[in-house]
């Protein structure tokens, strides 16, 4: 794999994230992928050659192996990290195709743009965001998941015992560095457990952040409808405005509010309205 491209694209996204995910890229590029290349990788090397069991019989080792250790430590993580990783990809993809999108509403409409900043969360790219965080939550928690079902544990032992065939009986496999191999299993476990946290944090701040912005919304449009309200009663006789709006409830009266304006413009045109 080219690591100075996959961190050239991971580099995308890091323009259209918040605080929380650009904590999320660092902890992933430089605390997982890096400590994975450089030290993860080396520290496994040749598993099957370092490990050992305390007999002759041919077959017996591979067999053993391929019991203790079903998928390896490093193979699993670098499938992690690629999973993990793609859901970003969603965000860039969404944002360059509203730019493409914005580029041909601007060549048709004479320099008008469709989309005052094609990478501002908002609309479809919001929900997009917010499904790509669901998505590297899920696959991180899957994953560790997995791995803890497959060794029961993220322990690493020193010793293990075999008597599948062609074993002639009970023997004791040797696991190479185990403690070495231990102490990375855990740091990468960690490492994926604060990248969740990360998520989870990320969702709660983009939904607080949505919800707020809803509620000055109806706050704004609750004191329009007043302000709007109070003016028309000053410019118009009351008894004009039951008739108008006789049988008409409070959301229909807002929606018709220019209506209401014009007609006392046109039946009182003397009055300064503005």
């Amino acid at each position: 794999m080219n690591w100075v491209s996959f961190e050239g694209l991971l580099g995308g996204v890091n323009k259209y994230s918040t605080a929380f995910g650009r904590i999320w890229l660092s902890m992933v590029f430089i605390f997982r992928v890096l400590v994975f290349v450089v030290a993860a990788q080396p520290v496994w090397g040749d598993e099957i050659k370092d490990f050992i069991c305390n007999t002759a019989q041919p077959g017996c080792t591979n067999v053993c192996y391929n019991y203790i250790f079903p998928i390896s430590h490093v193979r699993l993580w670098a499938l992690q990290l690629i999973f993990v990783t793609c859901p970003s990809l969603m965000v860039v993809g969404h944002v360059h195709y509203r730019e493409k999108k914005d580029l041909e509403y601007t060549t048709t409409h004479k320099g008008a743009h469709l989309y005052a900043n094609p990478g501002k969360k908002r609309g479809g790219l919001w929900w997009t965001y917010l499904a790509s965080l669901i998505f590297k939550a899920g696959l991180d928690a899957g994953f560790l998941y997995i791995l803890y079902y497959i060794y029961e544990g993220y322990d690493m032992p020193r010793l293990s015992k075999c008597s599948l065939e062609p074993c002639p009986n009970m023997v004791d496999c040797y696991t190479s560095r185990p403690t070495e191999k231990k102490i990375f299993t855990i740091f990468m476990v960690v490492s994926s457990a604060f990248c969740i946290l990360m998520c989870i944090c990320e969702m709660v701040y983009l939904i607080c952040k949505r919800i707020q912005k809803v509620i000055i919304k109806m706050k704004q449009a609750k004191r329009m409808f007043t302000e709007n309200h109070e003016m028309i009663t000053a410019v118009c006789p009351q008894r004009d405005i039951l008739y108008i709006t006789s049988g008409v409830s409070e959301a229909a009266f807002l929606g018709k509010r220019v209506i209401i304006l014009c007609l006392c413009m046109y039946c009182w045109p003397e009055v300064q309205y503005f």
